[in-house]
């Protein structure tokens, strides 16, 4: 499972950077050739529709940027294809939104879909449904994407690429001694310190990452957050070097019900619960019963 971001993709976030795309897409095919299966989560559009339609820099209306997904979509697509084509290698584009993910039915049909399609030796190519959600195309969201796609399909590992060398433990643009966390445990409280919100590290979109790392962690699935401008990074983490930072989890992966439960990031209503209900569910995983509900909302 591997996740591009724009920032790497693009130059300086209008029209795709064609050196980045062949880089990252030659060591996309020779992994492909290998015989692993591949499933890329891709940014992009928005960046790329900006250039073809005059815009010199991206829209704060939501409305436009919806539009410039729409054209830039099919851009980055072609862009896959142009270079991912002449070594043989045959994509499907797939867009997905959290309500995608949220419906039980149709999160079993993309798994069932993308199952398919890896089995037939393509690769798919996954990004948000940008045109219509509203939310997560101000989040920048396809962190997060990669995570509930990596539980979808059961992937062994998440490498998220951008324009940074991994986390670090301090911010490198006010501290130049910060050093690399090379590995550590995903739920390890002192990385949110590093990569909170209100740091210059989550502003740039560190404390997302880390975020979609434990939503990966859910199925089982270690998380490599590397700089994509890296030579031959993709092969480097396949063969087992140690580039980036290394997420990893102790955690028993949660059952495939519970991990589309926990999938279910926008909550639509609260369960108020007695006591003895907290204890058994928080304490001892068993299932609630009705009897142990005092009041439902929303």
């Amino acid at each position: 499972m591997i996740k591009v971001g724009s920032a790497l993709l693009t130059n300086d976030g209008l029209g795709l950077d064609p050196l980045v795309m062949k880089t990252l897409t030659r060591q996309l095919a020779s992994l492909h050739a290998l015989g692993h299966e591949v499933v890329l989560v891709s940014s992009g559009a928005i960046a790329a529709g900006l250039v073809r339609l005059n815009l010199a820099e991206r829209p704060r209306e939501i409305h436009l940027s919806q539009a410039a997904a729409a054209v830039g979509q099919s851009a980055l697509v072609r862009a896959y294809e142009d270079c991912l084509g002449p070594h043989g290698v045959v994509t499907a584009q797939i867009l997905l939104s959290h309500a995608d993910v949220r419906a039980r039915d149709r999160y079993l049909n993309a798994r069932s879909t993308l199952n398919t399609l890896l089995g037939m030796g393509v690769l798919p190519i996954i990004n948000e449904n940008d045109t219509v959600v509203t939310d997560e195309i101000r989040l920048g969201d396809n962190d997060t994407l990669a995570a509930l796609v990596a539980n979808l399909v059961d992937a062994e590992a998440l490498l998220i690429l951008t324009d940074q060398d991994g986390l670090m433990d301090r911010d490198p643009r006010q501290d130049k001694d910060a050093k690399l966390i090379a590995s550590a445990d995903v739920h390890d409280p002192d990385l949110d310190a590093i990569a909170g919100e209100g740091s210059a590290l989550g502003r740039g979109g560190m404390a997302t990452k880390l975020s979609a790392a434990r939503l990966a962690a859910r199925s089982g699935t270690s998380t490599i957050i590397a700089n994509g401008r890296l030579p031959d990074v993709i092969p480097k983490v396949v063969e087992g070097q140690l580039v980036g930072t290394f997420l990893h989890t102790n955690r028993q992966p949660l059952s495939a019900r519970k991990q589309w439960l926990a999938s279910l990031l926008h909550a639509q209503g609260q369960l108020v619960l007695d006591e003895g209900a907290v204890t058994v569910v928080s304490d001892h995983g068993r299932s609630l019963l009705p009897i142990g509900i005092t009041a439902v909302t929303g």
